[in-house]
């Protein structure tokens, strides 16, 4: 008799209990639209969503199974087969890496005995990477279910993996009075918010609802008239004009209009809303309240992503605060006829979901695949109803613009480019975190404030953006130069910047959602040629093959994705021009490698489970 092997020890995750479903499902009206609320629910209970499950929420809610699943195989963080009760991800950004994350999560394994993607056989414990989590100023860091644990070495790697394994819970590393402390102070023990510099707009004094009040004297026409006097922009990087956004959404005839915050803050080494979201919730819901006015919306979302999880009673906290001072609900500070409220929508880990398309289609209970376009939201998005999408600091700005006036705000910065900027820097300077400041200043001025003086290279706006060498470090950070959602990652003389481009693109074969072909087969075929000339097999000819592809890429993709997915390529073939040539090299006897002969035949080796005689120089009989 075979004795009983580690795997047929574990214990078995709790049974799928159709009452539970049932509760689940009951308490979001069994509304298909709600169904990223019903599965991460789910997910929370039982520790994953089971194939039973599926078929009891799709009969719950009126959809087939093949739908639920659908859903729950988009997001990166649900489940389909057992977690642990603990789940460590570890942030696998390129920060993190330069960082000493590789060590890091050599300790979580060596000290929890199992290897990053595994749970282990006493469903015990989860290990596994995941991408930028915004917390690229305090790096290495993770996520341990929903606690956030910052500024890693291996030495407290495994004094943390050590007091889980003895029963620790997640929210004792945090402190033993965990549930005892008021929302925000639990924010604050996990998460430094380095703010190096406060600017006038956001994060110095800020009266509270002074920016409403102003609204509530204006009529609706009024207010999205001070907003486009501004010139406010949309802050998430793209820059529309936000009120000429508002202004279409409130021409639309409709019977329902929704406004919703973008707080999927997932461009890598961006972490300026986390700040917003922890010190200035009640200005966001300000900002939020004050569009909702103009427009004539009746309901709001927040869009919260998954990794910002830990914040969400903060959030939910000055939601219930406003409600209950007459600030969210019916008629908002005595004004009849003005009603509007917020519910929190959670994301499950998908960088896409920052497109706005894909965003709505998420909150819609969908797969977060971007909508095709026309229509666009402002005429039809939510549900089908004019939808307006601002981020977080762009609503915190307008509550700040009903507050000092438009010209206050228009004054500050440039032509084209006005008010403040928060900029996220990270990676190799003495000072990371959020520095506010208007618009205008060079990277130069910038790198001197955060102590980055000796970089190489500057990434500008995350991989989406601009990578740019010393000789551009006089540009501006601007909408017309340089623009930015935040991200200023620092890189200096030691790193490798094909190592950097080759991370990049393998996030973005990571992220895309696969609707677009060439996307979801030409980013693999962008990362695998950087791998070529990573490893000396390049020829000139592919320096026209990445422009060539990067090209067609751009042109065939439907959102923003794939529209941008080639610029850490095509940035650093105009700006490192030198990198790339270094590696394109002939051999010894004047033939360049244009095949590589072992990475041809490794799927092969592995599909007949032996090695070759004729192409492995080592092979032993």
């Amino acid at each position: 008799m075979q004795p009983p092997s580690e795997e047929d020890s574990a214990p078995p995750p709790p049974p799928i209990d159709g009452v539970v479903i049932q509760s689940i499902c009951a308490a979001y009206d069994n509304d298909p639209h709600r169904m990223m609320d019903i599965l991460i629910d789910t997910q929370a209970h039982f520790r994953w969503i089971s194939p039973d499950a599926m078929h009891q929420i799709a009969d719950l809610t009126g959809l087939s199974r093949i739908e639920v699943e659908g859903v729950a195989s988009f997001y990166t963080f649900f489940s389909l087969t057992p977690n642990g009760r603990v789940t460590i991800r570890l942030c696998d950004d390129i920060v993190d890496r330069f960082a000493g994350m590789p060590e890091v999560a050599k300790a979580f394994e060596a000290e929890l005995g199992i290897a990053l993607g595994e749970t282990g056989a006493d469903g015990a414990f989860s290990l596994e990477y995941t991408p930028c989590i915004g917390l690229c100023d305090q790096a290495p860091a993770a996520m341990i279910n929903d606690i956030v644990v910052t500024n890693l070495t291996p030495e407290t790697a495994r004094e943390i993996a050590a007091r889980l394994k003895a029963g620790d819970t997640p929210e004792a590393l945090v402190s033993d009075r965990f549930e005892a402390l008021a929302p925000h102070a639990r924010a604050t023990r996990m998460v430094d918010n380095n703010i190096r510099h406060a600017g006038g707009v956001l994060l110095g004094p800020v009266p509270r609802e002074a920016g409403l009040k102003a609204a509530l004297d204006l009529r609706p026409s009024q207010i999205i008239d001070m907003v486009e006097a501004s010139g406010v922009r949309g802050c998430g990087g793209a820059g529309f004009p936000s009120g000429r956004k508002w202004r279409f959404a409130a021409e639309t005839e409709a019977e329902r209009r929704v406004v919703i915050c973008n707080a999927d803050e997932g461009e890598p080494g961006t972490f300026k809303d986390r700040v917003l979201l922890t010190e200035r919730p009640h200005l966001l819901i300000e900002g939020m309240t004050i569009a909702a006015r103009a427009v004539g919306a009746t309901e709001g979302i927040i869009y919260l992503r998954g990794e910002y999880a830990y914040l969400k009673p903060l959030v939910e906290e000055a939601l219930a605060e406003r409600r209950d001072a007459g600030l969210l609900g019916q008629a908002i500070m005595g004004a009849k006829g003005f009603d509007f409220d917020i519910r929190i929508q959670m994301g499950v880990g998908a960088y896409i979901c920052g497109e706005e398309g894909a965003l709505i289609s998420s909150c819609e209970g969908l797969p977060g695949e971007p909508k095709t376009r026309p229509p666009f939201p402002v005429t039809r998005g939510y549900l089908g109803f004019p939808t307006v999408v601002n981020n977080v600091e762009t609503l915190c700005h307008v509550a700040r613009i009903l507050d000092r006036g438009a010209k206050w705000f228009f004054d500050m910065g440039t032509d084209g480019s006005h008010g403040t900027k928060l900029f996220s820097v990270s990676g190799d300077c003495l000072n990371p975190g959020i520095y506010e400041l208007p618009y205008g200043l060079s990277v130069h001025e910038l790198l001197e404030m955060a102590g980055g003086e000796d970089a190489a290279a500057v990434l500008v706006g995350g991989p989406s953006g601009t990578m740019i060498a010393r000789d551009q470090f006089d540009r501006r950070l601007t909408f017309d130069d340089l623009a930015t959602g935040g991200a200023i990652v620092v890189f200096n003389g030691e790193r490798n910047i094909l190592e950097i481009v080759e991370y990049y693109m393998g996030f973005f074969v990571h992220e895309s959602c696969g609707y677009c072909t060439p996307c979801r087969v030409g980013n693999v075929f962008l990362q695998k040629a950087i791998g070529k000339f990573r490893n000396g097999l390049a020829n000139p000819e592919d320096i026209d093959y990445l422009r060539d592809l990067s090209a067609t890429i751009i042109e065939t993709s439907r959102c923003g994705l794939g529209m941008t997915s080639p610029n850490p390529i095509l940035s650093t073939l105009d700006n490192f021009p030198l990198v790339y040539s270094a590696m394109v090299k002939p051999s010894k006897d004047r033939v360049r490698a244009t095949f590589d002969i072992q990475s041809a035949i490794d799927g092969a080796r592995k599909i007949a489970k032996r090695r070759s005689q004729i192409f492995d120089r080592d092979f032993t009989k």
